[in-house]
């Protein structure tokens, strides 16, 4: 029944998504006032500091060194974050890059939606994090060559309260994976819906931060006090960490509406935004429950094609490295 559903379903997406998707210019700059989330200027409320670092002066774009540390991140839940880290892992993983994706959700979806059972393993994350287990005995290889996983079970859900009288607990994610990050090209850490001490450590962890916006009207809900914690982390944790780019998620150019919160979104962040728009299809929605990347459950669908693309500009061809 799903593939009936799919099969009716998609062709008229792609239709119309090749019509009507918006294209990034880079000519877009940010304005001096802060729009709200209907779309409207608001000159009452200056941008913070976080929103000017994030606007960008340019929408050029060189290939970083590797390895790189990416938190995927948005305390708004439902704009897919799991589905970004898992899909954006397995894309970057056919380009023949070793990624580690790191799942921090007490959900453990990430986990799930790479075929990993949480009956097959003994170590996850809440070992890592509480126990101070070495990172390297977490992590799981998967089906999908170069991709592996450092697991979360519903354990993770205690770390919030058991990591408040820790020492230095902001920064054992950090501590952990910095001991294996030399082995991998790309670490993706999935972060959970929330800003508390799981996702600071994560942060804390990270070189840059990945924020999935979905168009739809609460877009930018939120966003700024994500913007807010990125700043302090970086000022008090992580003096390296940045929001490198903001992808759009859940695009269903059938609706005016997923037109003007792209193009809003590309208005307020410039530089930051990725060309590469990730549609609404079912095919996406289906893959997690088999316990695959969409890349791999179904290749040549419009969710997949999304997702190498995204990859292509995230890595913006940095050159693998040797061994």
């Amino acid at each position: 029944m799903a593939s009936a559903v799919s099969t009716v379903e998609e062709p008229v997406e792609d239709e119309r998504v090749a019509k009507s998707e918006p294209v990034i210019t880079g000519a877009d700059r940010v304005g001096e006032v802060q729009l709200n989330h209907s779309g409207e200027e608001d000159p009452s409320r200056d941008q913070t500091d976080a929103d000017q670092e994030l606007a960008g002066d340019d929408g050029s774009s060189q290939a970083s060194e590797l390895p790189r540390v990416i938190a995927i991140a948005n305390q708004k839940g439902g704009v897919g974050k799991t589905t970004t880290t898992v899909n954006l892992g397995a894309s970057l993983a056919e380009l023949d890059y070793r990624v580690l994706v790191v799942d921090l959700d007490p959900q453990g979806n990430a986990t799930t939606g790479l075929g990993i059972d949480a009956r097959n393993f003994e170590v996850s994350m809440y070992d890592v994090i509480m126990r101070e287990v070495p990172m390297e005995d977490s992590i799981e290889p998967t089906s999908v060559k170069n991709l592996f996983v450092a697991p979360a079970t519903i354990d993770l859900a205690g770390v919030e309260i058991e990591l408040v009288p820790a020492f230095s607990r902001e920064l054992r994610l950090k501590r952990a994976t910095d001991s294996i990050r030399d082995e991998f090209d790309f670490v993706l850490i999935d972060c959970p819906p929330s800003l508390g001490l799981i996702t600071i450590n994560g942060l804390a962890a990270a070189d840059e931060v990945l924020v999935p916006i979905q168009c739809e009207y609460y877009a930018l809900e939120g966003l700024s006090q994500l913007l807010r914690n990125v700043h302090l982390v970086a000022s008090n944790l992580n003096t390296k960490l940045e929001v490198s780019t903001i992808v759009l998620t859940m695009y269903d150019a059938r609706t005016r509406l997923a037109v003007d919160v792209a193009s809003e979104v590309r208005k307020h962040f410039a530089g930051k935004v990725c060309r590469s728009i990730i549609p609404r299809t079912v095919r996406l929605s289906e893959a997690p429950s088999f316990g695959q990347p969409i890349t791999v459950f179904d290749s040549t669908s419009r969710g997949a094609v999304a997702y190498r693309e995204l990859a292509k500009e995230v890595s913006n061809g940095a050159p693998k490295r040797a061994g």
